[in-house]
């Protein structure tokens, strides 16, 4: 499948056309921050558009299934999004909330292993004030972010020597847009989060989109599947920043300059 860097309609629409053309098989699946909603200094300021809630709605009463694809836990994505009728898969993959459901089903992986991240930062914590990284706490994952720190350049170094530290307590760390994520070794990952809500039969096409590092590995995962036979369409959508890793254009079959695009190219989906 050829890669379209272009954002006008003639650039895409071929690529996704199968994909409205049996929406029932079809599952549209998307990040959340940097892809639904543009990112902002701090994670608890982020804010869906009304537009892109309103096309999710219409998408959700179309297409066999809708989902976001999130860093964040996944009830927390469920509420900035605000729509209960669609799949969060959150954590980055660690959690897995389905419609209808109140609570996340947790990655087995993680049994007796919820708090590791958590206490490795209890230890580190007291070094973590001067150098103006703030931490996030999503249970079994543990953010530390610099962005509008008032030094970003140093509070990065701090976030790289805690990155090493942490590989040795066993812990893996995950990189993303100004942001370090520590969490346990194996288990979730956005790639397997999209097999996991790509496992019913009925579903045979599929388009994802996202804008950092992690979501490579969702790339990575919808290739496999299109390449195997599981898939007969899979189209993945680099929604591009300056922030974001060059790979995500090179590994994407469509890019976009941001989220105002991958909107249009999800209300082309719903009409």
């Amino acid at each position: 499948m050829s890669r379209e860097s272009e954002t006008g309609v003639g650039a895409w629409a071929a690529l996704l056309e199968p994909l409205r053309g049996n929406p029932a098989r079809t599952a549209i699946l998307t990040d959340v921050d940097g892809t639904l909603a543009p990112i902002v200094e701090r994670a608890e300021e982020a804010a869906v558009p009304a537009g892109a809630r309103e096309v999710l709605v219409a998408l959700a009463a179309r297409y066999g299934l809708v989902g976001c694809v999130s860093g964040r836990r996944a009830a927390d994505a469920r509420q900035l999004v605000g729509l209960e009728q669609i799949a969060y898969a959150g954590n980055h993959g660690l959690e897995l909330l389905l419609p209808g459901e109140s609570e996340p089903q947790l990655d087995p992986s993680l049994d007796g292993r919820e708090r590791q991240a958590a206490e490795f930062l209890d230890e580190v914590d007291g070094r973590l004030a001067e150098t103006g990284l703030r931490t996030e706490d999503k249970g079994p994952i543990q953010a530390l972010h610099w962005r509008g720190a008032d030094d970003e350049h140093s509070a990065e170094s701090r976030a790289h020597e805690i990155a090493v530290e942490a590989g040795h307590a066993g812990l893996e760390p995950r990189w993303g847009r100004k942001v370090l994520e520590l969490r346990p070794v194996g288990g979730g990952g956005k790639d397997a989060a999209v097999a996991s809500l790509l496992a019913s039969e009925a579903l045979e096409r599929a388009v994802y989109a996202g804008d950092d590092r992690t979501d490579l590995d969702a790339f990575a995962r919808l290739a496999e599947l299109r390449e195997e036979g599981e898939l007969s369409t899979a189209v993945r959508v680099g929604v591009l920043s300056p922030e974001g890793p060059m790979e995500l254009a090179e590994e994407a079959d469509v890019a976009v300059a941001g989220p105002e695009e991958w909107l249009a190219i999800l209300q082309w989906l719903a009409e």
